[in-house]
């Protein structure tokens, strides 16, 4: 797979959301090799702190099984002025019928069921995600 990088003066902030570092490594080193600005947030009780300071253009969301406190964040980002509209792409080994369900009800961008892409299927289509939050 080729790797697609944007132009470097239009540096996309991405944050990530991950508690597992070596999970964490393994997508932030991607985005990074990619030309993307990332940081990881491992704790969902810090995401808002580190929205206000990065700014990001776009949110990756880790959801485990079986854990609402994912959902928490996300619906905390869903209804803080500030990230109502920032693009959350969702990552996730749940169900495909259950991302659909309640993650579109939340209003996220897309997901991915993380079994499938790996690193490198993460950024096929994250420049135009980042842009629709600009237009």
């Amino acid at each position: 797979m080729a790797t697609m990088k944007h132009p470097v003066e239009e540096t996309i902030r991405v944050l990530f959301i991950e508690d597992d570092p070596a999970v964490a490594e393994m997508y932030k080193l991607k985005l990074e090799l990619d030309g993307y600005q990332v940081k990881v947030v491992s704790n969902d009780e810090q995401v808002m702190q580190e929205v206000a300071a990065l700014r990001p253009d776009m949110i990756f969301l880790d959801l485990r099984l079986g854990e609402e406190v994912g959902f928490a964040t996300l619906q905390r980002l869903r209804t803080t002025d500030s990230t109502r509209h920032l693009p959350v792409i969702i990552l996730s080994r749940r169900a495909t019928q259950e991302m659909e369900g309640r993650g579109f009800k939340a209003n996220v961008m897309d997901y991915v069921v993380r079994a499938d892409p790996g690193p490198s299927g993460l950024t096929w289509n994250i420049d135009e995600w980042a842009r629709v939050a600009a237009t």
